[in-house]
């Protein structure tokens, strides 16, 4: 610093400081005066230079241009390990969320409470969906305290507009557009509404629902699945090495329709998987088998194939750049808009074709491919 600055004196300090200065006249009320004058004045008086006089009456004097570059160097080392995180690199659409969370600012201008409020935010979404627990007991077992996401809540909020970034709809905006958003993520969802579509399902056990699902198989019908029949039911053992997943029912009807009782097991998520449709998936690939995913090639299917991937650990099923290039050859077109398209982790360039293309292909356009990889595992099966 080279030059300090002094306002507001009242008559007494500007004599004084005429006094300190030697000045002939009396100074202004606001006066600007080199730091190295003072230097010499101290010195001569006290020996010393106007910073040590400095802090010998008031104490040590902070270095203020210093200490506001480490504040913004903290600050965006908060928003780059916001952006950097897992649960939002394996889910770009929370991209969107994490803007929104730089745009609102700092929790009480706090970056350690912010990056605390953000660290419980992260937690609770890297377990969702749920399993229709009530939000209280979810709270609990996530966070440690039954409140947390309370409604009015701060981090509720936060926790809710990611939840609608995930889902590409807009934020809530009354209490039954929470409830309805906390129900889709699985938690206080209906046990008995919230199903899943599954076909070619052949599980060990002699428990009903092992029962139910072989005889719908035997009969080269699909069936669907409830929450509650997964909640009270034994995990579901020796399916298969692999569990095929779609995200049209149009694929598992057109599977039965072509594959009847040879259908290799096929699970559906009918676009966003609910709850009940994450919990078997979760079941099954703990049971060993390997999931492969596939849905349609537009902006929302990325989002949900992401989505799937990490919340499931699946493998993406003919979901690659090369694919979509062998989609826009042989898929009959006009093609519609592919809409807003987020990063595709798991092949990067796959985002950048389709935004490049802004062609959308449903599932239902390349089901000639699907459907030849169920018949070639069917036909494996059976010759094993």
């Amino acid at each position: 610093m080279s030059r300090v600055t002094v306002s507001g004196l009242g008559e007494r300090q500007r004599a004084a400081l005429a006094d300190l200065l030697g000045m002939d006249r009396y100074p202004p009320s606001t006066l600007t005066i080199a730091v190295t004058r003072l230097d010499a004045v101290m010195d001569e008086m006290a020996g010393c230079d106007t910073r040590t006089a400095t802090e010998t009456i008031i104490g040590p004097i902070g270095d203020r241009a210093a200490e506001r570059r480490d504040w913004e160097r903290r600050r965006t080392a908060l928003w780059s390990w916001l952006v950097e995180h897992p649960v939002v690199v394996a889910e770009p659409a929370l991209l969107d969320w994490v803007a929104d969370v730089r745009r609102r600012g700092l929790v009480a201008g706090s970056l350690e409470d912010t990056r605390a409020m953000l660290e419980q935010a992260l937690s609770v979404l890297a377990v969702l969906p749920a399993d229709g627990r009530p939000l209280a007991a979810f709270a609990t077992d996530t966070l440690g305290d039954p409140h947390a996401l309370d409604e009015g809540r701060r981090l509720s909020g936060v926790v809710l507009k990611a939840l609608s970034c995930v889902y590409a709809i807009a934020p809530p905006d009354d209490a039954v557009e929470r409830r309805a958003l906390w129900e889709r993520a699985g938690i206080a969802c209906d046990s008995l509404s919230t199903t899943v579509l599954v076909a070619g399902m052949r599980p060990s056990g002699s428990d009903a629902l092992a029962h139910s699902l072989n005889s719908w198989a035997d009969a080269g019908q699909a069936s669907v699945l409830t929450l509650a029949q997964l909640a009270v039911s034994p995990s579901l053992h020796d399916i298969g090495p692999t569990v095929w997943v779609t995200e049209n029912p149009s694929i598992v009807a057109l599977a039965v329709q072509h594959l009847g009782r040879r259908c290799p097991p096929l699970v559906c998520s009918s676009g966003w998987p609910n709850s009940a449709a994450i919990r078997l998936l979760r079941d099954l690939a703990a049971s060993g088998c390997v999931l492969r995913y596939h849905g349609d090639f537009d902006g929302e299917g990325l989002r949900i194939a992401a989505h799937v991937i990490v919340r499931t650990g699946a493998r993406p099923w003919r979901m690659s750049a090369a694919d979509y290039r062998a989609a826009l050859v042989n898929a009959p077109g006009p093609f519609p808009s592919a809409g807003r398209v987020s990063d595709s982790p798991w092949d990067t360039e796959l985002a950048r074709l389709l935004a490049a293309h802004d062609a959308a292909i449903a599932e239902e356009a390349v089901a000639e491919f699907l459907l030849a990889d169920l018949e070639s595992e069917s036909d494996e099966r059976i010759d094993h």
